[in-house]
């Protein structure tokens, strides 16, 4: 997601012949599937997601990082390993986020490896509860030449704050967003990107005004709202906002929720991107949390086989037959937005 005029012309500049002919490959790839219901593929991820770490310092509620309750293994991703992964995708790759679950801050290479990726003109992004951005982290935050910083905030005050980030602490997180902003003052620096993202509840939804109003006041370069994702929604949720229009759900006449939009027999994500975790594991999208579609291992492969292998097909061939038999995709609301 690119947002206002300087991170736009920002993300220009890293546009080379490569990645602009790359892209035109997989967005032509992904419409020939489509019409012609045969997986077609002829060009690496445009995009991809690598997780830092498992580990975070909160308990939110929809998170398996927040409740402990991952069933695949956790822990750190190995610096060599995603180095080595970014220099084999470095020519066609045009955007990287540094995040799946977890707080990537907790990673003690995480400044490091991006500017790794930063070193190769990728776009890089992340997000992060700002709970660790002291003065000499935001500083090195600003010095990594880090893209776009999005920064959770789900409350304007503490005690709504903390009804989904449970154990945080807002103030934390303005003086985080403060101390990156003064930097990148100080340095006269264009990045990072600073973006409040504001996950919209039935507890915070009556402070969206106040949240942009906060942003203003501190500076921060842009506002995205997003909808929640309910794992139980079915039978409805206290975190269900009332205000339709942003909800991923619908109560029907039966009494009971569901996905508001309909679930299409296609897929963009899958051409265009991917998510990679702390171990190596190649999975569809970031809606398979605890890695149930593990498609490839880095470890063991190299990322063309894997983007390219019979498995990746058949998965991708999957979604064009019956994306709603697929269990990571029937509460995603994502998949079939072109350039998501």
């Amino acid at each position: 997601m690119i947002g206002g005029w300087t991170d736009g012309l920002n993300w220009l500049t890293k546009v080379t012949p490569a990645r602009a002919t790359n892209a035109l490959r997989i967005f032509s790839s992904y419409h020939q599937s489509r019409w012609n219901q045969v997986v077609t593929m002829r060009g690496l991820p445009i995009s991809i997601s690598f997780e830092p770490t498992t580990s975070c310092n909160l308990r939110c509620p929809e998170c398996p990082s927040g409740l402990r309750s991952f069933t695949r293994p956790t822990g750190m991703l190995q610096q060599s390993l995603f180095e080595n992964v970014i220099d084999q995708l470095a020519p066609t790759l045009s955007y990287l986020t540094f995040y799946f679950q977890g707080e990537p801050y907790l990673h003690p290479q995480f400044l490091e490896m991006v500017n790794h990726a930063s070193r190769k003109g990728i776009y890089t992004a992340t997000s992060t509860n700002a709970h660790y951005l002291k003065d000499d982290l935001a500083k090195a935050t600003v010095e990594s030449s880090l893209d776009r910083l999005i920064i959770s905030i789900d409350g304007t005050s503490q005690d709504t704050y903390q009804s989904y980030r449970v154990g945080g602490s807002l103030d934390k997180v303005i003086e985080g967003t403060k101390n990156i902003i003064r930097w990148k003052k100080a340095l006269k620096s264009k990045t990072p990107h600073v973006v409040f993202q504001f996950l919209v509840v039935k507890p915070n939804e009556h402070q969206i005004p106040e949240v942009y109003k906060l942003a203003d006041e501190l500076e921060v370069d842009q506002v995205v709202l997003k909808t929640a994702q309910i794992y139980d929604y079915q039978n409805g949720s206290d975190l269900i906002p009332t205000q339709e229009k942003y909800s991923r759900y619908k109560k029907s006449d039966s009494g009971l929720y569901g996905i508001k939009n309909k679930l299409l027999n296609e897929c963009w994500k899958m051409w265009h991107s991917c998510v990679i975790t702390w171990d190596g594991k190649v999975v569809p999208c970031c809606f398979d949390k605890d890695a149930h579609h593990v498609l490839g291992d880095l470890t063991k492969q190299t990322f063309t086989e894997i983007w390219n292998s019979e498995k990746y097909n058949s998965f991708r061939a999957s979604l064009l037959r019956s994306r709603s038999e697929i269990e990571i995709c029937k509460n995603c609301t994502e998949g079939t937005k072109v350039w998501a």
